[in-house]
């Protein structure tokens, strides 16, 4: 049980703060009701739950689990459709399936879903023909449609983000209590992606020994709730501060603060500033909390970071998200890792392979290639093994769709693919087939370890 916060509790503490990246909300009045309607809803995610992610992901800090966070760049508002959805989901069952059975340890499965409306910019304006218009910013925000009626922020599209990510969480949660999840049905999945796969050759004989560890337990007639159901999060980044305030609330079993927008909330890049209003709003939530880490980050930033979010050193409180690039992960990740290992804090480690190798394609398309990708998480296990620390996760943009947005791949997409099913209104995702070459490939560098 929940009841509201309030500003005694703590939870608006971040408001003398300078708080970047947010909407210029044209109608304060307008936000103002908004935000006092959003206060009286109920929670979407419960206290309990946030709590029982925070232990899985202590078990991810302390190297006896591994993290799999995937799903869309930008959610949209016209996406909430069960075949959207379960796509993305069964492309998410499909790697943890994988990566549990290579890494021989527990997957906590995380998805960048049901609350992932919201998107940091790089410029607040943007000039197409001699016309400049507020920057597309999440459907929470405004329209990705370039017209002055659609880019104007619009308060009341916070209350249609609380509304799509009720839906979404309705769905995945039937989904994966259902019936849908049983893991002989996602094995199956994999075996006809691996017979249908340019590279599924690779993955065969990981593929037979899967295969021949179910039918093993079948014979001995092992039938556990677990291959039936599975434990699933939801998460996204806490950009729109009067949002993911409005949904905070006081636990009434212990008195502390919990973001009832998602289980896990993480801060970005670009507003991770240690005298900012983001990084004050979750060092007051109990909530597991992910903070992004690009390649200029300094060892007394992420040390400093761990004082303020994560005071008690509580294993699973704290999830650091690396994302350096192919070409700066080696050089850059050890002396982070080194130091953070060397203060005795209990921090979970996560590749974000995805936006350090964005480039603009001679179509004018932003993208990735797959190689770069990959070859950036090899780099993560490479570093960790040199030091002998935990490589905790993999935190990839992803669809279960058959979009054209990366290059590369077993199914391989080319720069002149790009246009033929190019959908993310913000950066480019994996597509199903490419998450799942993903997936085999992290699954053998696990092993590697």
């Amino acid at each position: 049980m929940t009841v509201n916060a309030d500003i005694h509790a703590g939870g608006n503490t971040w408001r003398s703060l300078p708080a970047a990246q947010q909407p210029e909300w044209p109608d304060h009045e307008a936000l103002r009701d908004v935000i006092a309607e959003l206060e009286s809803y109920p929670p979407l995610v419960f206290a309990g739950e946030c709590d029982q992610l925070r232990q899985r992901l202590g078990a991810v800090a302390r190297g006896e689990a591994f993290l799999l966070q995937g799903g869309d760049c930008a959610e949209a508002f016209d996406a909430v459709g069960a075949d959207q959805i379960r796509n993305k989901l069964k492309t998410l069952l499909q790697m943890g399936a994988v990566l549990t059975y290579a890494g021989q340890v527990p997957v906590v499965k995380v998805g960048r879903i049901a609350g992932q409306y919201s998107k940091p910019r790089s410029k607040p304006t943007e000039t197409r023909d001699g016309v400049t218009l507020p920057t597309y910013r999440g459907d929470s925000v405004n329209g990705f449609a370039f017209t002055p009626e659609a880019r104007t922020p619009d308060p009341q599209r916070l209350k249609r983000m609380y509304h799509a990510s009720a839906s979404t969480l309705n769905l995945v949660r039937a989904f994966t209590t259902g019936g849908y999840a049983d893991l002989r049905q996602v094995h199956a999945w994999n075996q006809d992606f691996v017979r249908s796969s340019p590279s599924g050759q690779r993955y065969e004989q990981l593929a037979r020994e899967i295969d021949r560890a179910l039918n093993f337990m079948n014979a001995c007639g092992v039938d556990p709730e677990e291959f039936r159901t599975v434990e699933f999060f939801s998460s996204h980044e806490a950009l729109i501060l009067d949002y993911e305030s409005a949904l905070t609330r006081v636990d009434s079993r212990t008195g502390r603060l919990y973001d009832v927008s998602g289980h896990m909330v993480w801060i970005g890049e670009r507003t991770r500033q240690l005298d900012g209003a983001h990084i004050e709003f979750v060092s007051k939530i109990r909530n597991p909390i992910g903070v992004k880490l690009g390649p200029t980050t300094t060892p007394e930033e992420a040390l400093t970071l761990i004082e303020r979010l994560d005071p008690e050193r509580e294993p699973g409180r704290l999830t650091f998200i690396t994302r350096m690039g192919a070409d700066k992960i080696r050089d850059r990740l050890p002396t982070l890792v080194e130091k953070v290992t060397a203060s005795g804090a209990q921090v979970a480690w996560v590749c974000d392979p995805m936006h350090g190798n964005t480039f603009e394609a001679a179509s004018g398309h932003k993208t990735r290639r797959f190689d770069d990708v990959l070859d950036e998480v090899k780099g993560f296990f490479e570093v960790h093994k040199g030091l002998g620390t935990h490589p905790g996760g993999i935190h990839v943009e992803l669809t279960g769709d058959d979009v054209t947005e990366c290059v590369g791949g077993g199914d391989e997409i080319f720069v002149d693919d790009l246009h033929q099913r190019y959908e993310t209104a913000c950066d480019p995702r994996l597509n199903r087939s490419q998450s799942l070459d993903l997936a085999f490939l992290v699954a053998e560098m696990y092993r590697d370890q």
